[in-house]
């Protein structure tokens, strides 16, 4: 743990021994999140329901001088994800660092939601990033470690759009959890913070992005660009590692000024 002294970034943002486990890691953001803990040292838990996606990214990792586990399971499934634990702890032990990212998002007016479309969303962005967030704590606590959880907001948990009442709901449930978990945790010795990303380019939204709609939500991004996954590494390994020792129950926005040009 960073003690105050003066140390090199490498030292202090290394992860060498540490466990992490991160869901949604199949695709988009998650890849590149396990990619980078991995990069810096960690042991990765690649958690997601696409096996063959998760194999790929195991043997890229593990091609680069990485250690990973590839693990089937889906999120919304708490006994799943117990076991999902089990199994990173059997290859590489307690895990310390959790990437709450797995989500999934939708679109429409809110007057023609569906019940069970709500619902799909608040239990995949919101109840499981609590549910994932406890099984962690609980592991971490009961192994005597310190640990940190990082949740995956977005900025639509801050300020909202039209066409995603579900999705902003659920990622501001997701800022307010982090709050609570880390005044509950703080003692303990497990931090909690989030990471609220604005508009990335994913396998997920690339075709809208390179809309005429996309091109008017660029032009409201004070950077004048969407972001590409790297621009998450800083404050990822910030929050994942000793660089991080005295940070908890934030939520770093990384959107290109997006959300202060709302707010003013």
């Amino acid at each position: 743990m960073y003690n105050g002294f003066r140390m090199k970034a490498a030292d202090i943002f290394n992860l060498k021994d540490r466990v992490a486990l991160v869901t949604g890691a199949s695709s988009g953001l998650g890849i590149q999140f396990a990619k980078a803990l991995a990069d810096n040292g960690a042991a990765v838990a690649l958690v997601a329901r696409r096996a063959d996606r998760l194999k790929s990214l195991k043997d890229e990792i593990e091609g680069k001088g990485g250690r990973a586990v590839a693990i089937e399971a889906d999120v919304t499934d708490r006994a799943a994800m117990a076991r999902a634990f089990d199994a990173a702890e059997r290859a590489f032990g307690t895990v310390t660092i959790l990437v709450n990212n797995a989500g999934i998002a939708h679109s429409g007016r809110a007057v023609e939601m569906p019940p069970e479309e709500w619902r799909k969303v608040l239990s995949t962005d919101l109840d499981a990033v609590f549910f994932c967030a406890q099984e962690a704590a609980r592991r971490i606590l009961a192994a005597k470690k310190q640990g940190t959880i990082i949740n995956i907001a977005s900025v639509l948990g801050l300020a909202v759009a039209k066409g995603a009442v579900a999705y902003a709901t659920a990622k501001a449930g997701v800022v307010q959890v982090t709050k609570a978990l880390a005044v509950e945790l703080a003692f303990k010795g497990v931090r909690v913070n989030a990471i609220a990303p604005g508009w990335f380019v994913t396998e997920m939204n690339d075709d809208y992005l390179a809309s005429e709609a996309g091109n008017a939500i660029k032009r409201e991004i004070p950077m004048g660009r969407f972001g590409n996954p790297g621009d998450l590494d800083g404050a990822l390994l910030l929050l994942a590692s000793d660089a991080g020792s005295y940070v908890t129950g934030a939520t770093i926005v990384v959107d290109g000024g997006q959300v202060v040009a709302i707010r003013g």
